[in-house]
């Protein structure tokens, strides 16, 4: 991979570490409206994916660990920092917060079963319209409790949907390890519905690259699902300040940061002036946002939907 790819990947990690940053900033000081849930340590994957997709016409469907994949994929930040703080600038005006967004080709919902499901019903959309485009959805090893994925496998392999599942296992449910809920491998649940599938553990986007190109030329060429499995990392709690891991272990993963393997790729020179490029970007939608307004709600037009 040639420079100026890398440095471009590098920069849309480094835009979304420092933006997930500043989320945890603001939901110390009540900035924020509802939950958030960090994407540190991951950013890999999503702009892995995302570099590989055809942006005006493929459709992501993610969850409630969605600001990686939504920066990734939109390279926007004003609409998602106003929406989770609740102003008007946001790109649904303030009223979903992370966890429901709607922009263009981008969805996001923290109900796990039920985004499979939806992002089926796109990409069945598109094929049956004659289209070229594809479906993303990003799962988390979690979602796999649900008993609809497995129908969706189903459903995807008999109708030959143009679907690409993308499992980032964390080795974590909330708080609850891999090995303590989930028996079995993660790739021969979908392999036994007949469904291509790859499995790679690895948080360097330049490794990750090549392996989404393949995943997503082969759902577009084939018009059949495929099931990509990233064995990764979160350095940051699962919601908040809710982690009960033990330090240990994440100090352990610390070698495989991302960001870290990627930025010794790079010169000083290129890295300093992407940190400084990307801290003010996020910087100037913080106080964007801070200085928008409220939404306003009209009760009677409400009253009278």
């Amino acid at each position: 991979m040639d420079s100026g790819n890398i440095e471009k990947l590098y920069r849309q990690m480094y835009l979304i570490r420092v933006f997930e940053e500043k989320l945890y900033e603001l939901f110390a000081k009540g900035l924020l409206f509802g939950t958030t849930h960090g994407y540190i340590g991951q950013e890999a994957n999503a702009v892995a994916c995302c570099n590989n997709l055809n942006k005006e016409i493929d459709i992501i469907f993610s969850n409630h660990r969605c600001h990686g994949h939504y920066i990734a994929y939109t390279d926007e930040i004003l609409g998602l920092m106003g929406e989770l703080m609740g102003k008007e600038v946001g790109m649904c005006s303030g009223r979903g917060g992370s966890q429901h967004i709607c922009n263009k080709n981008f969805y996001s919902n923290g109900v796990q079963g039920g985004i499979v499901s939806n992002a089926a019903g796109m990409a069945l959309a598109e094929k049956l319209k004659g289209s070229d485009a594809i479906t993303v959805v990003f799962i988390g090893d979690g979602t796999l409790g649900e008993g609809e994925v497995y129908e969706i496998f189903n459903m995807a392999s008999l109708w030959s949907i143009p679907i690409l599942f993308v499992c980032e296992n964390n080795g974590y449910a909330q708080s609850t390890k891999v090995e303590n809920n989930l028996s079995g491998t993660i790739i021969k649940r979908a392999e036994a519905f007949g469904i291509q599938a790859n499995e790679i553990s690895s948080t360097d986007v330049e490794e990750l690259d090549p392996v989404f190109k393949h995943a997503v030329n082969y759902v577009r060429k084939n018009k059949r699902p495929f099931f990509q499995l990233i064995n990764t990392y979160r350095f940051c709690s699962h919601s908040k300040s809710d982690d009960g891991r033990d330090p240990n272990e994440i100090d352990k993963y610390r070698p495989f940061d991302p960001l870290k393997i990627t930025s010794k790729k790079l010169v000083k020179e290129t890295l300093d002036k992407i940190h400084k490029e990307c801290s003010s970007i996020i910087e100037k939608a913080y106080e964007n946002s801070l200085n928008s307004a409220f939404p306003v709600v009209n009760f009677n037009e409400i009253a009278n939907y």
